[in-house]
């Protein structure tokens, strides 16, 4: 430490290119809140598939970078000597380590952890200049084989979607989610997940009121007396500092707390810091999800009453589905109801749909952001998700959770003259129109027995007909979903089932399941009939079928705490960046542009055309060219359109959103490069044309 505080910033200023442009006050912060380490010879620094958490900086001695590919040999990218930056390229893209980076004898590293590193970033943008410059040159050594080591390290990673919680220091987080009679809470120890716990207070507001605390597999019941979701959240932390769970000496220990709020409208699009501001907005959306807004505020102020002193954050049921296109999101109603009133499709159930297909993501060792999944969540509420290469696009939930499947109590789908006409002819006023949708209607309308899937099927086994219809009913709707959404993404790799009864009913699954065989859905139903789908994801396909269907225990409560993390990380940057001196970051916007590969650079422009450079890009190693082409669609065309270099192994168009009606197609919003199972154009050059599939 006395040899840092001497020497390490005139280090860093002197040596280390990446600090050019950043004051020594900066560097200095920098050095504080950072940490440095010494290797010993063919110690790993860094390894292969893990995820990136630090940027290092060699200040002593030397290190290896190397990578092993797939035939087993190992290949030598560079030495790190002292000055040398590494690490940079998981913390700026997200992908796991694509190399080893072992210790070559004795060194001294400085580890700078990824807040920090994120916010040198946002603060400096000659930083990412010089970073991705670092990265396309390093890139360059690797050479094609890039995206292969980046999908190796991605299936080698035992925690590719961070599910294990981490922070910069250990917290403990407790994840609040209050509905209208209850209250379900979990804390999580990041520092040992063995010691997390959870709990359950039901029933609040009745003499009945229980309290349910699991320790270490162990269950603690206690009866309360009746009271308010005020006297729910004292109790939970009552039996969080008793000396019968002994999870906390002190209250102050938790560090953040984060609650599920249902309904996050148009404002909302990610987890929030909470403030008085934002209950505001919160309850000025209680319009949209009067069952459930009111009730996720009671809990808010509760906790904060409580716990003042500690960061509260809310994690939105919606948020997941920001990502509806409009069209997906619309309903045919006059336009000024959405204007105006908001009336739009908002979806719900976006922590679970988030999580599980992450998990599925993980299950079949593919990329979440490569795959088309459909999730199902199937319990007492329920709700379907498209999800087209890790964005929502569709979801059967729509401005309330009352749209969609059926439900245990709510009726789901419903044609709204039926609403009109029952109004009329039974002089229904609008709170018993509410309560026919949402609490008599669903599984308990249709059978006339019970909202649980159980007790329906087993009524059905005994030969009760309604039962038998009600169960049938529901699953149809499923499967009509799923092949509506199967449509909607233009194809399918997985299908997930989640909730109480998607995870318990191994006969849901197959009467939803059954048919679809030309889809690619295929189960087998004795894996089927195995799964225990409350203790572990399970694949139910067949060997041989083309899309994986998968069980998958929801945990939104683990969502909710990730998201918090995410959100307190946010905040600091945030905070960071509005007390600076106002400053520029370039930001640059593509309307539409093509990539092209070389044999369809000599159809349009003449055999032995070779692209010429009109100006170089920031991004490393691309130029716009001096050659444009016209795209033509099915309905019109655009003209000059630059073409840019250089060549790529497959030819590649990017428009506008504008321009999809003006060419006569609809291309998918995807990262660039993901042009598998698009529409196709023309190019229309000097030389030729080329149509591209």
């Amino acid at each position: 430490r006395v040899w840092m505080d001497a020497n390490l910033l005139d280090f860093l200023k002197t040596r280390v290119a990446l600090f050019k442009n950043i004051s020594e006050e900066k560097i200095d912060a920098l050095i504080k809140s950072s940490r440095v380490r010494t290797f010993e010879s063919n110690e790993a620094i860094i390894e292969f598939g893990k995820e990136g958490v630090f940027l290092g900086i060699m200040i002593e001695g030397e290190a290896e970078t190397s990578f092993v590919d797939d035939g087993g040999l190992r290949h030598h990218v560079v030495t790190m000597k002292p000055g040398d930056v590494f690490g940079e390229i998981s913390l700026m893209t997200g992908d796991r380590t694509m190399a080893d980076v072992i210790a070559v004898g004795h060194c001294r590293i400085l580890l700078i952890p990824q807040a920090q590193f994120s916010l040198m970033l946002a603060t400096n943008p000659q930083a990412i200049k010089f970073l991705a410059k670092l990265i396309s040159d390093r890139s360059k050594k690797v050479g094609a084989g890039q995206a292969g080591l980046a999908s190796a390290a991605f299936r080698k990673s035992t925690d590719p979607y961070g599910f294990e919680l981490k922070a910069d220091e250990p917290m403990k987080l407790l994840v609040i989610n209050c509905g209208s009679s209850s209250l379900k809470y979990n804390l999580f120890d990041t520092a040992d997940e063995q010691k997390n716990v959870r709990g359950m207070v039901e029933r609040i507001g009745s003499d009945k009121t229980v309290h349910a605390c699991v320790v270490e597999g162990k269950e603690i019941r206690k009866n309360l007396p009746k009271g308010s979701h005020e006297n729910a959240f004292a109790s939970v932390i009552e039996m969080l500092l008793s000396p019968e769970t002994a999870c906390l000496k002190v209250k102050g220990e938790i560090n953040a707390v984060g609650h599920r709020v249902v309904h996050g409208g148009e404002k909302f699009s990610g987890p929030v810091v909470i403030t008085e501001d934002v209950i505001e907005e919160i309850d000025a959306l209680s319009v949209l999800a009067p069952l459930h807004n009111p009730v996720n505020i009671e809990g808010i102020r509760a906790a904060m009453k409580l716990l003042p002193d500690v960061k509260h954050v809310a994690v939105f049921d919606t948020a997941f589905h920001h990502t509806l296109p409009p069209y997906a999101y619309l309903y045919g109603l006059p336009y000024e109801q959405y204007e105006k009133k908001h009336v739009r499709r908002y979806g719900f159930h976006g922590m679970s749909h988030l999580y599980v297909s992450l998990k599925a993501a993980q299950q079949v060792k593919r990329q979440f952001n490569e795959l088309e999944i459909i999730s199902c969540h199937l319990g007492n509420g329920a709700s379907i998700c498209a999800i087209d290469h890790g964005r929502s696009i569709d979801t059967s939930m729509g401005m309330t959770p009352s749209e969609g499947l059926i439900m245990g109590t709510r009726c789901g789908d419903v044609d709204p003259g039926i609403l009109s006409y029952l109004m009329r002819s039974e002089k229904m006023s609008p709170d018993d129109v509410d309560k026919l949708i949402n609490r008599q209607g669903g599984l308990l309308g249709l059978s006339g027995i019970s909202n649980d899937m159980r007790e329906i099927q087993k009524a059905a086994d005994e030969g009760n007909q309604r039962a038998l219809l009600a169960f049938k009913t529901f699953c149809y709707r499923v499967r009509k979903n799923i092949g509506a959404y199967v449509a909607a993404m233009q194809g399918l790799d997985v299908v997930v089932f989640t909730g109480g009864i998607g995870q318990g009913s191994s006969g849901v699954r197959s009467v939803v399941c059954q048919g679809l065989g030309y889809m690619g859905i295929e189960i087998d139903e004795e894996k089927n009939k195995r799964a225990n789908g409350f203790k572990e994801v399970c694949d139910i396909s067949t060997d041989t079928a083309r899309v994986r269907t998968i069980v998958v225990p929801t945990d939104e409560e683990r969502m909710i705490a990730r998201e918090t993390i995410r959100a307190l990380s946010m905040q600091y940057v945030s905070r960071i960046i509005k007390s600076q001196k106002p400053f520029q970051i370039p930001v640059e916007i593509s309307a539409h542009h093509v990539h092209l590969a070389q044999e369809h650079v000599e159809i349009l422009f003449g055999a032995g055309h070779q692209l010429a450079r009109h100006s170089d890009l920031s991004q490393p190693g691309q130029f716009a060219c001096n050659e444009q082409v016209a795209l033509v669609g099915p309905k019109g065309r655009v003209e000059r359109v630059r073409v840019l270099g250089p060549v790529r192994k497959s030819t590649q168009i990017e428009v506008a959103m504008t321009e999809q009606f003006k060419l006569g197609v609809n291309p998918p919003i995807r990262e660039s490069g993901d042009i598998e199972g698009t529409p196709g154009l023309t190019l229309e050059g000097p030389a030729g044309s080329v149509t591209v599939d």
